[in-house]
């Protein structure tokens, strides 16, 4: 069986099998073949992979090959990855499902799916994961944009029948909503931005909320900025410990994914510093 770090390393390659439009920003494609016949998920609810992007007019080794590539190509040549969250995979099927969040011709992913046809191929490393549902929480918090839909989605799916969750979702508008079946005792609150600013209707959301009684496994994710004034409320207002909170910023304004993971260590660094002096100074 492989190890959690071959499986992140591996390359696999899935084939377009279907698309659908699920709301006019949100497109969910379908990847199937036998190039995912090495590929497993589902330990997680926040599985992702890293899809990696051919630079226009480059040509690449087949077999495809990543150490070939970074030892034969340039830097500016080597694919470009994006991370997307795993909505589902189903093995015996042998699907994988990827939900894109497409705001226009800017970027690389989404618009990849919004021309993505059957047939298509797309290579990907993973997946990761680090999070799903505690049985042992006496009630869980949600709380995400569009960018964290799909894992929360997931997260969902995977309570079972009777668990108790507060859950919020940030999306721009009613048009953005989508059905999210759950077994689970889920009160689901969209909130609709129409032009705010990414996350300020989460965080006074998030404040307002009169927590239930017991403890709570929390997971928030989104746009940085919004995250790192989730993580102090909780962390030092709320008193909730790390081990019973999974919090990260997916995306950041004003960066694309390759500036926002330069950055991203140094950014964790300082807010766990920040944390650190609130909570022990």
């Amino acid at each position: 069986m492989a190890t959690t770090k071959e499986r992140t390393r591996r390359i696999n390659t899935g084939v377009v099998r279907r698309k659908e439009q699920l709301t006019p920003h949100m497109i969910r494609v379908v990847l199937g073949g036998e190039g995912l016949a090495g590929f497993d998920a589902g330990e997680f609810t926040d599985h992702y992979v890293k899809l990696l992007f051919p630079v226009p007019g480059v040509e690449y080794p087949e077999p495809f090959d990543a150490a070939v590539i970074r030892a034969e190509l340039s830097p500016d040549q080597w694919p470009k990855t994006r991370t997307y969250t795993v909505r589902a995979w189903d093995p015996e099927a042998r699907e994988l499902t990827i939900d894109f969040v497409y705001h226009g011709d800017e970027g690389l992913a989404g618009p990849w799916a919004r021309e993505a046809r059957p047939g298509d191929v797309l290579r990907f490393l993973g997946p990761g994961g680090a999070y799903a549902p505690s049985p042992e929480a006496d009630w869980h918090l949600l709380a995400g944009d569009e960018s964290a839909l799909p894992a929360m989605g997931a997260a969902l799916e995977r309570l079972p029948a009777g668990a108790h969750a507060r859950v919020f979702i940030e999306v721009e508008g009613p048009e953005e909503e989508q059905k999210l079946p759950t077994r689970g005792d889920a009160q689901i609150v969209w909130l609709h931005r129409r032009g705010a600013q990414v996350g300020e209707a989460l965080v006074r959301a998030v404040r307002e909320l009169e927590f239930p009684e017991g403890v709570v496994h929390a997971f928030v994710h989104g746009e940085a900025t919004f995250v790192k004034e989730l993580r102090r409320h909780l962390r030092v207002e709320r008193g909730l410990p790390l081990e019973w909170l999974s919090i990260s910023g997916y995306w950041r304004r004003g960066r694309d994914e390759d500036g926002w993971q330069s950055s991203k260590r140094d950014w964790n660094r300082q807010i766990e510093e920040e944390e650190s002096a609130a909570l022990h100074g």
